[in-house]
Protein backbone atom coordinates (compact mmCIF):
# COMPACT_ATOMS: atom_id res chain seq x y z
CA UNK A 1 0.00 0.00 0.00
CA UNK A 2 2.68 2.45 0.74
CA UNK A 3 3.84 2.61 -2.76
CA UNK A 4 -0.14 3.40 -3.84
CA UNK A 5 -0.16 6.06 -1.54
CA UNK A 6 3.21 7.69 -2.78
CA UNK A 7 1.32 8.14 -6.20
CA UNK A 8 -1.95 9.11 -5.52
CA UNK A 9 -2.83 12.36 -6.46
CA UNK A 10 -6.83 12.53 -6.16
CA UNK A 11 -9.37 10.50 -4.82
CA UNK A 12 -12.60 10.01 -7.34
CA UNK A 13 -15.81 8.83 -5.39
CA UNK A 14 -18.76 7.00 -6.79
CA UNK A 15 -21.84 8.52 -5.60
CA UNK A 16 -24.99 6.45 -5.21
CA UNK A 17 -24.53 3.95 -2.24
CA UNK A 18 -20.82 5.35 -1.20
CA UNK A 19 -21.44 8.43 0.06
CA UNK A 20 -25.24 7.96 0.95
CA UNK A 21 -27.88 5.52 0.78
CA UNK A 22 -29.47 5.69 -2.70
CA UNK A 23 -32.41 3.03 -1.96
CA UNK A 24 -33.99 5.58 0.43
CA UNK A 25 -33.06 8.79 -1.61
CA UNK A 26 -34.65 7.12 -4.89
CA UNK A 27 -37.87 5.95 -2.82
CA UNK A 28 -38.40 9.01 -1.33
CA UNK A 29 -38.37 10.67 -4.84
CA UNK A 30 -40.66 7.81 -6.23
CA UNK A 31 -42.91 8.63 -3.78
CA UNK A 32 -43.14 12.61 -3.92
CA UNK A 33 -43.21 12.02 -7.77
CA UNK A 34 -46.23 9.73 -7.62
CA UNK A 35 -48.30 12.40 -5.38
CA UNK A 36 -47.54 15.37 -7.32
CA UNK A 37 -48.79 13.57 -10.40
CA UNK A 38 -52.40 12.02 -8.34
CA UNK A 39 -52.71 16.18 -7.81
CA UNK A 40 -52.10 17.73 -11.11
CA UNK A 41 -52.06 14.89 -13.76
CA UNK A 42 -54.29 12.45 -11.73
CA UNK A 43 -54.58 10.19 -15.10
CA UNK A 44 -50.63 9.12 -15.35
CA UNK A 45 -50.78 7.53 -11.78
CA UNK A 46 -53.91 5.80 -12.40
CA UNK A 47 -52.50 4.08 -15.86
CA UNK A 48 -48.85 3.38 -14.96
CA UNK A 49 -47.58 2.47 -11.37
CA UNK A 50 -44.13 3.09 -10.34
CA UNK A 51 -43.04 0.15 -11.00
CA UNK A 52 -44.40 0.00 -14.91
CA UNK A 53 -42.48 3.07 -15.26
CA UNK A 54 -39.37 1.87 -13.96
CA UNK A 55 -40.17 -1.30 -16.43
CA UNK A 56 -40.77 1.07 -18.97
CA UNK A 57 -37.39 3.09 -18.19
CA UNK A 58 -35.36 -0.09 -19.00
CA UNK A 59 -37.09 -0.87 -21.92
CA UNK A 60 -36.67 2.84 -23.02
CA UNK A 61 -32.97 2.31 -22.14
CA UNK A 62 -32.89 -0.98 -24.07
CA UNK A 63 -34.08 0.42 -27.60
CA UNK A 64 -32.13 3.57 -27.39
CA UNK A 65 -28.34 2.28 -26.33
CA UNK A 66 -26.66 4.81 -27.10
CA UNK A 67 -28.73 7.53 -24.79
CA UNK A 68 -28.83 4.68 -22.05
CA UNK A 69 -26.19 6.31 -20.16
CA UNK A 70 -28.16 9.78 -19.53
CA UNK A 71 -30.72 8.76 -16.77
CA UNK A 72 -32.41 11.96 -16.99
CA UNK A 73 -33.03 11.72 -20.63
CA UNK A 74 -34.68 8.43 -19.93
CA UNK A 75 -36.54 9.75 -17.49
CA UNK A 76 -37.97 12.63 -18.87
CA UNK A 77 -39.11 10.65 -22.32
CA UNK A 78 -40.44 8.13 -20.55
CA UNK A 79 -42.85 10.90 -18.59
CA UNK A 80 -43.43 12.53 -21.51
CA UNK A 81 -44.55 9.53 -24.02
CA UNK A 82 -46.98 8.11 -20.77
CA UNK A 83 -48.47 11.87 -20.37
CA UNK A 84 -49.05 11.48 -24.56
CA UNK A 85 -50.80 8.01 -23.94
CA UNK A 86 -52.98 9.33 -21.12
CA UNK A 87 -54.01 12.18 -22.89
CA UNK A 88 -51.84 14.65 -21.85
CA UNK A 89 -49.24 17.12 -23.55
CA UNK A 90 -46.03 16.00 -23.36
CA UNK A 91 -44.90 19.31 -21.77
CA UNK A 92 -45.95 17.46 -18.43
CA UNK A 93 -42.56 15.66 -18.25
CA UNK A 94 -40.65 18.55 -17.63
CA UNK A 95 -42.55 19.53 -14.26
CA UNK A 96 -42.51 16.59 -13.14
CA UNK A 97 -39.33 15.54 -13.90
CA UNK A 98 -37.92 18.73 -11.40
CA UNK A 99 -40.14 17.46 -8.95
CA UNK A 100 -38.13 13.86 -8.96
CA UNK A 101 -34.99 15.67 -9.22
CA UNK A 102 -35.83 18.37 -6.41
CA UNK A 103 -36.54 15.43 -4.26
CA UNK A 104 -33.65 13.43 -5.74
CA UNK A 105 -31.17 15.88 -4.36
CA UNK A 106 -32.71 16.38 -0.47
CA UNK A 107 -30.49 14.03 0.55
CA UNK A 108 -28.82 12.85 4.47
CA UNK A 109 -24.88 11.96 3.20
CA UNK A 110 -23.92 9.22 5.88
CA UNK A 111 -22.31 10.21 9.06
CA UNK A 112 -18.92 9.27 8.17
CA UNK A 113 -19.10 11.24 4.85
CA UNK A 114 -18.27 14.81 5.59
CA UNK A 115 -15.69 14.50 8.35
CA UNK A 116 -13.21 11.59 5.87
CA UNK A 117 -13.74 14.08 2.70
CA UNK A 118 -12.57 17.44 4.91
CA UNK A 119 -9.66 15.64 5.95
CA UNK A 120 -8.79 13.36 2.38
CA UNK A 121 -9.41 17.03 0.75
CA UNK A 122 -6.61 18.53 2.54
CA UNK A 123 -3.96 15.94 1.10
CA UNK A 124 -5.75 14.95 -2.51
CA UNK A 125 -7.72 16.26 -4.85
CA UNK A 126 -10.74 14.96 -4.61
CA UNK A 127 -13.54 13.81 -7.61
CA UNK A 128 -16.65 11.99 -8.31
CA UNK A 129 -18.23 10.45 -11.31
CA UNK A 130 -21.68 8.74 -11.34
CA UNK A 131 -23.89 6.70 -13.54
CA UNK A 132 -26.75 8.67 -11.41
CA UNK A 133 -28.26 12.18 -11.71
CA UNK A 134 -27.47 13.89 -8.56
CA UNK A 135 -26.92 17.23 -8.19
CA UNK A 136 -23.97 17.89 -6.44
CA UNK A 137 -24.35 21.69 -6.45
CA UNK A 138 -28.21 21.20 -5.54
CA UNK A 139 -27.16 18.78 -2.75
CA UNK A 140 -24.75 21.27 -1.59
CA UNK A 141 -21.52 19.37 -1.36
CA UNK A 142 -20.01 20.92 -5.27
CA UNK A 143 -17.55 22.90 -3.66
CA UNK A 144 -15.90 19.86 -1.84
CA UNK A 145 -14.61 18.28 -5.47
CA UNK A 146 -12.61 19.36 -8.03
CA UNK A 147 -13.92 17.83 -10.52
CA UNK A 148 -18.05 16.33 -10.27
CA UNK A 149 -18.84 14.08 -13.63
CA UNK A 150 -21.68 12.27 -14.23
CA UNK A 151 -22.25 9.47 -17.02
CA UNK A 152 -24.06 12.17 -19.13
CA UNK A 153 -21.61 14.25 -18.90
CA UNK A 154 -19.08 12.03 -20.32
CA UNK A 155 -21.03 10.41 -22.77
CA UNK A 156 -20.51 6.95 -21.25
CA UNK A 157 -21.60 4.83 -17.89
CA UNK A 158 -19.23 3.37 -15.92
CA UNK A 159 -18.08 0.59 -16.29
CA UNK A 160 -17.20 1.64 -19.94
CA UNK A 161 -13.56 2.61 -19.91
CA UNK A 162 -14.37 6.16 -21.65
CA UNK A 163 -15.98 7.30 -18.12
CA UNK A 164 -12.87 6.90 -16.27
CA UNK A 165 -10.68 8.52 -18.78
CA UNK A 166 -12.82 11.72 -18.75
CA UNK A 167 -12.20 12.28 -15.13
CA UNK A 168 -8.70 11.40 -15.73
CA UNK A 169 -8.52 14.47 -18.63
CA UNK A 170 -10.36 16.35 -16.32
CA UNK A 171 -8.13 15.76 -13.32
CA UNK A 172 -5.41 15.86 -16.01
CA UNK A 173 -3.69 13.01 -14.17
CA UNK A 174 -2.36 9.64 -15.22
CA UNK A 175 -4.84 6.49 -14.26
CA UNK A 176 -2.08 5.17 -11.44
CA UNK A 177 -2.61 9.02 -9.68
CA UNK A 178 -6.13 8.52 -9.73
CA UNK A 179 -7.94 6.06 -6.76
CA UNK A 180 -11.70 5.45 -7.34
CA UNK A 181 -13.90 4.68 -4.83
CA UNK A 182 -16.89 2.90 -5.28
CA UNK A 183 -19.87 0.14 -3.58
CA UNK A 184 -20.10 -1.97 -7.16
CA UNK A 185 -17.85 -4.77 -7.53
CA UNK A 186 -18.60 -4.93 -11.42
CA UNK A 187 -19.28 -1.20 -12.28
CA UNK A 188 -16.96 0.52 -10.00
CA UNK A 189 -14.10 -1.46 -9.03
CA UNK A 190 -13.56 -3.64 -12.12
CA UNK A 191 -14.11 -0.73 -14.38
CA UNK A 192 -11.71 1.29 -12.64
CA UNK A 193 -8.98 -1.23 -13.01
CA UNK A 194 -9.89 -1.49 -16.47
CA UNK A 195 -8.53 1.79 -17.36
CA UNK A 196 -5.98 1.57 -14.91
CA UNK A 197 -7.07 3.15 -11.86
CA UNK A 198 -6.29 1.81 -8.15
CA UNK A 199 -9.43 0.90 -6.87
CA UNK A 200 -11.47 0.85 -3.20
CA UNK A 201 -14.39 -0.81 -2.66
CA UNK A 202 -16.59 0.95 -0.51
CA UNK A 203 -18.48 -2.19 1.43
CA UNK A 204 -20.82 -0.72 4.05
CA UNK A 205 -23.00 -4.11 4.03
CA UNK A 206 -19.97 -6.28 4.79
CA UNK A 207 -21.29 -7.94 1.55
CA UNK A 208 -19.30 -11.29 0.38
CA UNK A 209 -16.90 -9.92 -3.00
CA UNK A 210 -17.71 -11.86 -6.15
CA UNK A 211 -15.55 -14.76 -6.98
CA UNK A 212 -15.44 -13.93 -10.58
CA UNK A 213 -13.57 -10.43 -10.19
CA UNK A 214 -9.84 -9.91 -9.14
CA UNK A 215 -10.29 -7.93 -5.34
CA UNK A 216 -10.09 -4.43 -4.67
CA UNK A 217 -6.55 -2.54 -4.35
CA UNK A 218 -8.09 -1.76 -0.50
CA UNK A 219 -11.71 -2.74 1.07
CA UNK A 220 -13.23 -0.36 3.79
CA UNK A 221 -16.10 -0.24 5.41
CA UNK A 222 -16.51 3.23 5.38
CA UNK A 223 -14.95 6.86 4.86
CA UNK A 224 -13.58 6.95 7.83
CA UNK A 225 -11.62 4.04 7.23
CA UNK A 226 -10.95 5.33 3.99
CA UNK A 227 -9.33 8.52 5.41
CA UNK A 228 -7.26 6.70 8.02
CA UNK A 229 -5.69 4.19 5.35
CA UNK A 230 -4.93 6.90 3.01
CA UNK A 231 -3.38 9.54 5.22
CA UNK A 232 -1.06 6.74 7.34
CA UNK A 233 1.69 8.15 6.07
Amino acid sequence: MGAMLTAIQAICFDLDNTLWDSAVVIGRAEQRLQAWLETHYPRLPQAFSTEAMRLDRLALMQAEPTRAHDLSYIRRECLARHAVQVGYTPAVAAAAFEVFLAARNELQLFVDVQPALAELGQRFRLASLTNGNADLARVGIRDWFAVSLTAADVGAAKPHAQAFEATLRALDLRAAEVVYVGDDPHLDVAGARAAGLRTVWMNRNAAPWPDELEPADITVADCRELARLLTAT
